[in-house]
């Protein structure tokens, strides 16, 4: 499976940076050009997206845009290191407690770095071209108090995989439009028997966030309102109902608290899955199990409360810049180099996710697998931008399953919108 998109996947790092940006230099003045010809060396640590060993490894990808770079800058040397998304947020954080601070950082949220003062201004190490080229959906996701810090590197939107055959056998001839064709074709399906499932809810602490906002927005709800939690919000609490009701009534798997995302987007490959909510990482893992054709299933938007939802949930994993070794030049250069088409296009094919410039996401809207996920990236709705949004999202992550699994949801929602208040912003 095509590793998921993390932004802010560093859990807790905003404590363990407050510990130590105390002793950094907030100055961005510094430029460490390299342009005399002095050698200068660039970490950059990321999160690796391959499944498949050494053959798809980020690793290699990077090093490879490396190589080219040092190849056209030769005193400039960039060291990568890409660490799975299992051990990612760990690594992240002893890396920010020693103080062995990375120049470069793809995988996580810029705002508890930008808070600290560590972190430059993505205009400090884009060019003019590069920056205004970013898709403006993404690029919004790396403010912080209403200054661009995060860069978006990679994205995805979210849609409604549904499996033709299965819906054949149970007799229904298009996808559901509201929750309550949801609700219904879920219940048909799971009748065909043979451990069928109607609609896969995974919200299991791999990634409940999404899926919880897919079914918020649904319900003109969300995790923020002009910019303020409001996660036990009636539209939210009224999702969960209905979510619950449907838990209830076998329309989906047992106890989806429990489940992951990737092993329900497994069980759609396999052909035992009615329907689930997806990006376009699930293609692979389709053709990677071989049990269904192109011809077998399709995609729609994501059914909301009154009609199809306009606004999907986007994701985009940013890059951050860090300015504590002062090497400003020498990172605006490498990322502009490492932003081309030609590398974008290359990740997205690699890792079967959507670009993050709007030019090479215009080469991609006529893709008939990947268009309409890239369409849907004007229009699509993201995480939260505080600085506590990584707490807040290990929370939810963690709990927020509960509220289709036996406990009420406004007193699961009540706690969690208690917590990101609590935690700060």
């Amino acid at each position: 499976m095509k590793r998921r998109l993390a932004a802010a996947a560093a859990v807790g790092l905003s404590a363990s940076l407050a510990l130590t940006a105390c002793s950094s230099s907030k100055s961005t003045s510094g430029s460490g050009s390299g342009d005399s010809g002095s050698p200068i060396t660039l970490k950059l640590f990321g999160a690796d997206y391959g499944t498949a060993g050494t053959s798809n490894s980020t690793q290699k990808y990077w090093q490879d845009i490396a190589d080219a770079f040092h190849k056209a800058n030769p005193n400039i040397t960039v060291q990568v290191q890409t660490i799975d998304w299992t051990d990612f947020p760990t690594k992240l954080k002893t890396l920010m407690q020693s103080k062995d601070y990375p120049d470069i950082i793809e995988g996580d949220a810029p705002q508890a770095y930008a808070q600290s003062g560590i972190a430059y201004k993505a205009s400090d190490v884009l060019g003019a071209s590069t920056l205004s080229n970013l898709i403006p959906t993404f690029a919004k996701q790396g403010d912080y108090q209403g200054t661009e810090y995060g860069i978006p590197f990679t994205t995805s939107t979210r849609a409604l995989y549904y499996n033709k055959k299965l819906f054949t056998q149970a007799g229904i001839t298009a996808a559901p439009t509201t929750w309550a064709e949801l609700q219904t074709d879920a219940g048909k399906l799971a009748k065909i028997g043979n451990g069928t499932i109607g609609y896969g809810m995974p919200l299991g602490p791999e990634e409940a966030q999404g899926e919880s906002l897919m079914w918020m927005l649904g319900a003109n709800g969300g995790y923020q309102t002009n910019g303020a939690y409001t996660i036990n919000s009636a539209a939210n609490i009224s999702a969960f109902t209905f979510m619950n009701g449907m838990v209830k009534a076998g329309d989906t798997e047992a106890n989806p608290g429990t489940v992951d995302r990737k092993d329900m987007w497994s069980d759609f490959a396999a052909g035992t899955v009615g329907m689930v909510g997806g990006s376009p990482a699930v293609v692979p893992i389709i053709q990677a199990a071989g049990k269904l054709q192109s011809s077998d299933w399709a995609t729609a938007p994501f059914p909301g409360q009154a009609g199809p939802i306009t606004n999907p949930l986007g994701v985009d994993d940013q890059i951050v810049a860090l300015n504590v070794h002062k090497q400003q030049d020498a990172i605006q250069k490498f990322l502009n180099f490492a932003y081309q088409d030609t590398y974008q296009a290359q990740f997205d094919s690699l890792y079967d996710l959507l670009p993050a410039t709007t030019s090479a996401a215009n080469a991609e809207a006529s893709d008939p697998i990947f268009g309409p996920f890239v369409k849907a990236i004007p229009t699509s709705s993201a995480y939260p931008t505080s600085a506590n949004w990584t707490d807040v999202s290990t929370k939810i992550k963690n709990s927020i399953g509960a509220a289709v699994d036996g406990t009420s949801a406004t007193s699961v929602l009540g706690q969690i919108q208690q917590f990101a208040l609590s935690s700060g912003s």
